[in-house]
């Protein structure tokens, strides 16, 4: 577990150092104290969670009030890590005030110490959240709150006219002083390019090894969700057989009266003859 809290400027640093960054996402307590404790730099509170727990089939559902309980509740376990908080879809994109508005939630009543915005949001907005103290995030690439428009979650950037494109994006938010920019569902050899040329740190997820850290989704890596599997994710554990396994020997247990058994249970002996206090 790390001794200091990670900030902002410390994925820079580490970009500098070459040491690449660690980050997952987080929902809750117990997740965030987990992550925590095995030294992860970063964790996202991302609306990914429209999906692994609440069961959509997309992040869009996801509300601002879903994602600050969920903050709260990682900010809670006092993690070391840099807690990022995901901007939802449309709590950014109506205008500049409710944008700024709505980040500063973020950090003000929940904790998160920094934000992330999907797309090439416009540089003007990214500018006036940095100004105001809101560090930023960016996101290119498969945007998940653009799956409509991309018809299904599907790999982008496979031509060069837009691999040129979402390289000039990635300029622009570095421009306008975003710290960090995930780069989701690209080839390769485009983030490669990209974090080479870029100052700030890339965050990689279905994008190669070529970045300068990688996030993925806790329950992809424990195996929590299986409504599909993700190419670009590996499963470490199998967490969901072990839950349902456990669950399975409980109702078995339960039901052929063998729990709770002599070590669950309380006895008071001044209470066994029930005919003296029943009545």
């Amino acid at each position: 577990m790390r001794q200091k809290p990670v900030t902002a400027p410390e994925l820079l640093r580490m970009k500098q150092r070459g040491e690449r960054i660690v980050m997952v996402t987080a929902y809750d307590y117990p997740t965030a104290l987990y992550a925590d404790q095995a030294g992860v730099d970063a964790i996202l509170v991302g609306d990914t969670l429209g999906m692994v727990i609440q069961g959509h089939t997309t992040t869009l559902p996801v509300t601002v009030d879903d994602i600050l309980y969920h903050v709260r509740a990682v900010v809670r376990a006092q993690p070391k890590a840099l807690v990022i908080a995901d901007m939802p879809f449309l709590s950014y994109q109506v205008n500049a005030d409710e944008a700024l508005r709505n980040a500063g939630r973020m950090l003000k009543e929940a904790g998160a110490r920094a934000v992330k915005l999907e797309g090439g949001a416009p540089v003007d907005l990214i500018e006036r959240m940095v100004a105001a103290g809101i560090p930023v995030m960016g996101h290119l690439g498969l945007t998940p709150q653009s799956v409509h428009t991309f018809g299904g979650f599907k790999v982008q950037a496979r031509q060069a006219d837009a691999a040129r494109r979402l390289l000039d994006d990635a300029r622009a938010l570095e421009a306008a002083g975003a710290f960090a920019i995930v780069l989701e569902g690209i080839p390769s050899e485009v983030s490669a390019a990209v974090t080479a040329e870029l100052r700030i740190p890339t965050i990689g997820i279905g994008a190669g090894p070529h970045c300068d850290g990688e996030v993925q989704v806790l329950h992809d890596l424990i195996g929590m969700f299986e409504a599909f599997v993700v190419k670009h994710a590996k499963r470490y554990a199998e967490v969901g057989q072990t839950i349902r396994g456990a669950l399975e020997q409980y109702a078995r247990e339960v039901r052929s009266g063998t729990f709770p058994g002599e070590a669950n249970t309380f006895h008071q002996p001044e209470l066994e003859d029930a005919e003296k206090w029943k009545s």
